[in-house]
């Protein structure tokens, strides 16, 4: 028997990842809450992230030191909900990089039970430091352009 990487696989450019929803994620009717969608989708992109070799800590420190203070923050979010999901389902939660430009990455996002795609997103994310929009640092755009070639 053969197991999932616990951060999901990249399979043709898109990095898959699943999640099992449970109780904690429904609401009072028994579908999942909308706002866990985002949680869901947050572990895509970080997992994205970590498959495509970045040690986090590793490639933080070296951005820190091109750009001292820095951070990513979503810039902006694009939802729609489509179908809901239920307790029990398993979601393949899926992300790729659409756009890297200057201070901003744009990643699509889909969250699918088996062939039936239940809410789709496209997030902006900006690289800011000391609180303004700043250039990405060259290691990350390199790492985060090898999805789109």
């Amino acid at each position: 028997m053969q197991t999932a990487h616990i951060d999901g696989e990249i399979r043709d450019g898109r990095h898959h990842m699943q999640v099992r929803v449970y109780y904690e994620d429904t609401d009072f009717s028994g579908i999942v809450y909308h706002a866990n969608y985002l949680r869901f989708m947050e572990r895509g992109r970080t997992n994205h992230l970590r498959l495509m070799g970045a040690e986090q800590h590793a490639l933080f420190e070296q951005a820190h030191e091109e750009t001292p203070g820095f951070a990513f923050v979503v810039r902006s979010m694009q939802l729609d909900f489509l179908k809901p999901a239920r307790m029990d389902d398993v979601l393949d939660i899926v992300t790729w990089p659409v756009v890297v430009k200057g201070a901003s990455i744009t990643l699509a996002q889909e969250v699918r039970r088996g062939k039936d795609v239940l809410v789709t997103a496209q997030v902006r994310v900006a690289f800011i430091s000391e609180g303004r929009a700043q250039p990405i640092p060259k290691s990350l755009r390199l790492l985060m352009k090898a999805d789109l070639i």
